[in-house]
């Protein structure tokens, strides 16, 4: 990868974002392909989560739906950092981090609608995107839950020699939870290549930070099992990647775990159902001056493309967008003979079908 020099400075930051000088992101750039094929996957991301949330108030998707408008570069920092062969795991907010991965953007989509094309035949929803074949093992409901997984999915390339690591994206709520600690202390113990990446969007669902957690810089409660630890500016993609990769390096090298703190600030409530009344306006309107999509596009501008030569990328997204939610429209749904498909074994299975009299 080709790098330029920047001198960037990161500028005044919003209350509960790193400040001072700029990270570890503004030291160097990508070439300027890369750049581009980040801008662009932020810029779907966004635009996708945009196009769920009409179909979810026209009532085309059902149940739950978590947006993750304004943390984009985090999953694309992080994920572009990985190899193929390397485990994602994942919260409930998991859109943004399947498309990264390279998962079908219609599949995706025609999942929140409930289809039979959908990733998971309609049975996942918006909380449990996930394809065994490019290791990204889902979207998890219960808040910290996934954490074991992460750690079992380590322990098991570990014991099996595989040179392959676990990535675990969470959310600030999931570090006052017990199993939290336990992941982290058993991780620590057995120096897992396991990667503990905490999305702080700084809200709990609708319970803010410092109103339910003694230490405001997630990062400092890996110190209870003596893990290496960071905190990163979660709205720039390249000081993610930067963090992430020396996290790789670290916990491949057999030194154990490492635990990234991306501090960010999610632009919607905490789901779509969600009328957003707790949080400061002039808050939010502080971290939009730092969005992430317009960050990357300034680095973009600097590396000579013009407003006409992002205006085509945008312009091919919409495309993108406009087949996505096309496919999902059109797919046809479940047949209601397929109910029991996917959730038992195949005797349990064949055994629950009433013969015919």
């Amino acid at each position: 990868m080709s790098t330029v020099t920047a001198t960037k400075k990161a500028g005044k930051a919003p209350d509960g974002a790193p400040g001072g000088e700029a990270q570890a992101s503004e030291r160097f750039t990508p070439d300027v392909d890369t750049l581009k094929q980040w801008y662009r996957e932020m810029v779907l991301i966004r635009r996708f989560e945009e196009e769920a949330r009409v179909a979810y108030q026209q009532g085309k998707i059902g149940g739950f739906l978590h947006l993750y408008i304004g943390e984009e570069a985090i999953a694309v920092g992080a994920i572009h950092a990985l190899r193929p062969q390397d485990h994602i795991v994942t919260h409930y907010r998991d859109h943004g981090h399947a498309i990264v991965r390279g998962l079908d953007p219609q599949r995706l989509m025609a999942e929140l609608y409930g289809k039979e094309t959908g990733v998971d035949k309609g049975r996942g929803g918006s909380m449990h995107f996930a394809d065994p074949g490019k290791n990204f093992w889902g979207g998890y409901a219960i808040v910290a839950g996934h954490l074991t997984i992460a750690v079992g999915l380590a322990l098991a390339a570990q014991r099996a020699k595989e040179d392959r690591v676990a990535l675990v994206f969470f959310g600030d709520g999931s570090t006052d939870n017990g199993q939290f600690y336990e992941c982290l202390n058993l991780a620590a113990v057995w120096k897992l290549p396991v990667i503990f990446l905490c999305e702080n969007n700084q809200y709990g669902m609708g319970v803010a930070i410092e109103k339910a957690s003694a230490v405001l810089d997630v990062h400092h409660k890996a110190r209870m099992a003596n893990i290496e630890s960071v905190q990163v500016d979660g709205t720039n993609a390249l000081a993610v990647h930067e963090a992430v990769q020396k996290a790789i390096e670290y916990a491949r090298s057999g030194k154990g775990p490492y635990f990234i703190e991306a501090v960010c600030y999610r632009y919607q409530g905490h789901s779509v159902a969600d009328p957003d009344k707790y949080r400061d306006p002039e808050k939010l309107e502080e971290w939009k001056k730092r969005d992430a999509i317009e960050r990357a596009r300034a680095l973009l501008v600097e590396q000579g493309l013009t407003d006409e030569d992002i205006a085509l990328i945008n312009a091919d997204v919409e495309r993108q967008i406009k087949e996505i939610v096309a496919f999902a429209e059109t797919s046809p749904a479940p047949d209601v003979s397929t109910l029991y498909d996917h959730t038992y074994a195949e005797p349990e299975h064949q055994a629950m079908i009433v013969p015919a009299a």
